[in-house]
């Protein structure tokens, strides 16, 4: 299935879409290294040490890049061989404008039924790494536009749910809570869901620095699991830097 994907597009998309942070900390680095040519002794080891590790954090950055999304194996799915899913059923896959996954999905279960929602919204979802993302790979036009608050299926209907490296975008708290709840109504009683992200843990800090904040903490993932009525049945580890959860419910619909 990852045959689907052009070689290096994980970490050039990483480029792509956030090469602000990247210009940011290449000016940096010419400054630093421009001031330290007046400088000596100490003062100029100083700054090329500071050269040193800037350049350092984004070569980093970019090697973990290429593993995490190149290398690891991460759109082969195999990840997923431990979860009772048949081939058939009702299948749901929710993006926010970038959607490298459901079509590999779609091989991985060829006989089933699916629907594809985008719940992007330019006013609540305002990171502009997602709207270079959409920009440069458009959603399809067949993907339904939703609110997150209110998906357009209904109750139960559900045998499987994937939310790939999506949720995350929802920053607010109530409408990340709102969404879930909107999951958990739509999912079959002996269905599940799908969730896999980054966290904000030790292993992403030491490859994304303070791009870490942009990922949410293991925590607050439960908080909100717990409070919209899914459990966690599973936890799985595709790469060391990523994690996802599999969630079935465990009550009635909030």
């Amino acid at each position: 299935m990852a045959r689907m994907r052009k070689p290096f597009q994980g970490v050039l998309n990483i480029v792509r879409f956030n090469w602000h942070f990247f210009a940011l900390a290449a000016a940096a680095v010419a400054a630093v290294a421009w001031a330290s040519l007046g400088l000596d002794g100490n003062l100029r080891l100083a700054g090329f040490s500071i050269i040193a590790a800037l350049g350092g954090l984004m070569v980093i950055s970019l090697c973990v890049s290429f593993y995490v999304y190149d290398r690891s194996g991460l759109y082969e799915f195999a990840w997923l061989d431990s979860i009772a899913l048949g081939p058939g059923g009702a299948m749901l896959s929710i993006h926010a404008g970038l959607d490298e996954t459901t079509p590999l999905l779609r091989e991985r279960y060829p006989e089933a039924e699916w629907t594809v929602m985008d719940f992007y919204d330019p006013a609540k979802h305002t990171e502009i790494s997602i709207k270079r993302a959409r920009t440069l790979y458009p959603p399809s036009p067949h993907d339904i536009q939703v609110s997150t608050a209110e998906l357009p299926v209904a109750a139960q209907s559900m045998d499987a749910i994937f939310v790939i490296l999506t949720a995350h975008e929802i920053r607010e708290n109530q409408e990340r809570h709102e969404f879930f709840n909107e999951l958990h109504r739509v999912l079959k009683p002996d269905g599940c869901t799908v969730v896999l992200e980054h966290l904000r843990d030790a292993s992403n800090f030491c490859a994304y620095f303070v791009g870490v904040f942009h990922f949410l903490s293991r925590k607050t993932w439960v908080e909100v699991f717990e409070q919209s009525r899914f459990c966690i049945t599973k936890t799985i580890k595709p790469n060391p830097f990523m994690t996802c959860f599999i969630l079935e419910k465990n009550g009635p619909t909030p």
